[in-house]
Parts: structure tokens; C-alpha cells; sequence
């Protein structure tokens, strides 16, 4: 028996498949101030290209997958789709989330052919098809277990399983590896790899948003830059490497570390001194800040300064050795630097003073070292402590410090940033917080 199978693009022309010219996003925060997500993007997306889409936190690129999809109306600026201009959900454009996106009581088949029934194909034909994409992706056998009964890997397949039977001229992904672990998304990477380059794949291109700069780098023909607050293609890059590329051959390596270093480059050792939180966004009390537990920040420091790297490491070594991608090293990186336990310069990553200081100290030693550093660095630390010491029970609440972040920042900013002072407060013993009451006090710091 002949299985099913999908159909592969017809041949298109050589006119771009997306146009975006000055496209602007800007989100209301309060009556009196708006967050600027995405700010004067030109980009253009051709037939029979994988072109990735790079950026830290805050840059704006899943906010742009979305306008590019027509799920969400840009605040300025003009988007094409073939030619058109978009002004709801373009058809011929599919999307594959990280989070699989799944309906836990549906059947993977079911699953699959729910595109194919939203678009009014008949039973049999909804059927054939899902049975052909989920073949394609190496489900067979597959098609009446339900999500629960399957790994992640697999729930992902049927993810993209979903995406292609409605046989999209452009596919979307956004960050679709990086909730699986590190084989599976390998497996899955060379997979789509193959598909593509084989001609199996119903698909005229594909973009993709990732923090993995190794990801870009194995499967795309281009490479986007994306600065951060508000989000603005800054660079471009071709990957003119053949297929398939080694991770190990020296140019893949350059082309890797030139990416680290153009996503930290404005960040040279002397502005690292001069402003170290120069990659959040906002300034003084109101810089928006990530979440990273101390103990991430600890181990870093640690690893720094240890063999092989002695103090000073290159950041795709770094990020290799401790099995992190860039979106996850950076914010660490950067908050260090933050901090001056440790700077950022030309792709790579010092100790300073203070940061080997630290690794050589006992616990309780390294707790009031790091306290210090937070309050003589972190405006908003100085600032809550002040808040605190100055009234008379010594207590204030969450809201106290929330809602005069949120003048300038997202609600989502305002409140990571105050778990990560919460955390980072605890840690240096400058103040304690009372979840239930969600309330800051100098009771009990410990």
C-alpha cells in the first residue's frame, strides 16, 4: 500500500514572500506612558530561504512573528504578503510554538487535522492528509495516542505535524526546540533539515526565532540581529556554509563567536564601567531586570574562574561547557557585569577583582560581598532599603515599588524585576519578603 503524502510547493517566482517597511509596535501600559516593543523594522523574507531571527529578551521577535502571521495589527508601519498588504491571518502561513500548543483530549490525529477542519476540508481528505504529515514527521503508529502518552519530542513532531498538513507556503517557529532537551532538539533539528534540503517538506521557507546562535548558525541561509528596547534589525548576515555543516569546522566556530561578540558589542570594558546596565532597558530605579537565581550567578563566577578559563572565557566556549544557549547566558552575563563582579568585552567574559574575591570567600563572606555590591549598584535596591528603614514598622508592600515600575515598564517587567530583587535581597541578607502578605520588611532578611 502507497502511503499519503503531502504536496510539495509549486514552483513560485523569485518576489518576497513578506515585505515589512517601518513597521512600529507599541503597547499602552497606563494613561500615561507605552511600552515600544518593535520600532522602524524593514525586513524582507524570499521563497526558499531559512532566515533566523536572533535577539535577547525584549527585542520584539515573537511580537514580530505575530504581525507577520496577521494575528496582530502593527501601531505603524506597512506588511505585505505577497504582495498584499495583511490585514488579518494570512493563509499559507503556519506557525510551531515552544509550547507544543496541544488539546490534551484530542488524539494526535485529531490534533493534526484540526487546521484542515477550520479550513472546511472534507473528512476523507482531512484524513489523508494528517495521516501524510504524520507520517512525514515519524509518528506513524502514533495517530490515536493522546498528548499525555507521548514526550515531549513527540508532542513537538505533532506540533509541526499540524503546521504542515495545511501545506503553508511560509512556517513560523518560534523557539520551537528550546523546550526539549538537548538530543531531541538535535534529532529534530536534522530532521527539518532534511526534509528541507530533500524537497519533502510542503513549504516555500521558513523563519525562525531562536536564542540558540549554534541553531541560526546549522540551519539558516541568513541571520537577523535584533536589538533590544524597542526591537530594530541591526544586522545581517549570510550563512554561506554548505550543507550540512559541521559544528566543529573553523568557519562555523567564527561565525559563531562574530555573533556573540555583535550581540554584547556595545558593551566595550570601559562602558562597562561607565554603565553596566546598559543591556536592560530603563535606567536607575526603573531598569528592568531578569530573573536569575543566585545560584546561577554563583556557578558562573565559579566556572569563570576555574580551569580551562582561569577568568576570562569566550562566550560560545562558556556557553558550551555549561550547556546554556545565549538567551539563557547573557541575562546572567550582563547582570554580573551589572554588578561588577564580572565584564563583558568583545565576545568574551572577565573576572574582575571582585568577582574572583567572591569565588574565594565562605558562604556568609560571599552573601554580605554580593549585598554590597547590590546596594551600591542596583539604584532599586538602595532605593527599597531606604523605603524600608525610613518608616516606622519597617514594612511595605509589593505594590509600593510595582506600580512606579510599571510607569515605565511592561507588568511582566515590573514584576520579574522585583522577584529578582527579592531573590538577590534575600541572598545578600539586606531585607526580607513575606510571600503571603507580599510584603518587604526588615524583620527577618534571612
Amino acid at each position: 500500500m502507497t502511503s499519503p503524502t503531502l504536496t510539495a510547493p509549486s514552483p513560485e517566482s523569485s518576489a518576497p514572500l513578506v515585505q515589512l517597511e517601518g513597521v512600529r509596535q507599541v503597547f499602552p501600559q497606563s494613561e500615561r506612558s507605552e511600552l515600544v516593543v518593535l520600532d522602524g523594522v524593514d525586513f524582507t523574507l524570499h521563497p526558499g530561504e531559512i532566515v533566523g531571527l536572533l535577539g535577547r529578551s525584549g527585542s520584539g521577535k515573537s511580537t514580530l512573528l505575530r504581525i507577520i502571521s496577521g494575528l496582530l495589527r502593527p501601531s505603524a508601519g506597512t506588511v505585505r504578503w505577497r504582495g498584499e498588504p495583511v490585514s488579518g491571518p494570512c493563509q499559507g502561513v503556519a506557525m510551531v510554538f515552544q509550547s507544543f500548543a496541544l488539546f490534551p483530549w484530542l488524539t494526535v490525529l485529531q490534533n493534526v487535522e484540526l487546521g484542515l477542519e477550520a479550513q472546511g476540508v472534507a473528512p476523507a481528505e482531512r484524513r489523508r492528509r494528517a495521516l501524510a504529515a504524520i507520517d512525514l514527521i515519524g509518528l506513524d503508529g502514533f495517530e490515536s495516542a493522546y498528548p499525555k502518552e507521548l514526550s515531549g519530542g513527540m508532542r513537538q513532531r505533532v506540533g509541526l505535524a499540524r503546521a504542515l498538513v495545511v501545506q503553508p507556503r511560509l512556517l513560523l517557529m518560534d523557539e520551537a526546540f528550546s523546550a526539549l532537551d538537548v538530543l531531541t532538539a538535535e534529532t529534530l533539528r536534522t530532521e527539518l533539515l532534511d526534509g528541507w534540503i530533500e524537497g519533502r517538506l510542503p513549504i516555500s521557507s521558513i523563519l525562525m526565532v531562536t536564542h540558540n546562535i549554534e541553531e541560526a548558525v546549522l540551519l539558516c541561509d541568513r541571520i537577523l540581529v535584533l536589538s533590544s528596547h524597542p526591537g530594530r534589525v541591526t544586522t545581517e548576515f549570510p550563512v554561506t556554509l554548505a550543507h550540512p555543516r559541521n559544528r566543529l569546522d573553523p568557519p562555523f566556530r567564527a561565525l559563531v563567536d562574530h555573533l556573540y561578540g555583535v550581540m554584547t558589542q556595545h558593551l566595550t570594558p570601559a562602558a562597562g564601567a561607565r554603565h553596566a546596565g546598559e543591556g536592560f532597558p530603563g535606567v536607575g530605579l526603573r531598569m528592568a531586570l531578569p530573573r536569575i537565581s543566585t545560584n546561577r550567578l554563583a556557578g558562573l563566577l565559579e566556572a569563570l574562574a576555574a580551569a580551562p578559563f582561569q577568568g576570562k572565557a569566550d562566550l560560545p566556549v562558556l556557553a558550551a561547557s555549561l550547556h546554556m544557549t545565549a538567551g539563557e547566558l547573557l541575562p546572567a552575563a550582563e547582570t554580573l557585569q551589572l554588578l561588577r563582579l564580572a565584564v563583558l568585552a568583545d565576545g568574551d567574559l572577565h573576572l574582575t577583582e571582585a568577582g574572583q574575591r567572591f569565588v574565594e570567600l565562605d558562604v556568609d563572606a560571599r552573601k554580605r560581598l554580593f549585598g554590597q555590591h547590590l546596594l551600591a549598584h542596583v539604584p532599586l535596591v538602595a532605593r527599597l532599603c531606604q523605603v524600608l528603614a525610613e518608616r516606622a514598622d519597617h514594612r511595605a508592600p509589593f505594590t509600593r515599588f510595582s506600580q512606579e515600575l510599571e510607569d515605565s515598564l511592561s507588568a511582566q517587567q515590573a514584576e520579574d524585576t522585583l522577584r529578582a530583587v527579592i531573590s538577590w535581597g534575600r541572598y545578600g541578607e539586606l531585607f526580607g519578603y513575606d510571600e503571603h502578605l507580599r510584603q518587604f520588611n526588615l524583620d527577618n532578611p534571612t
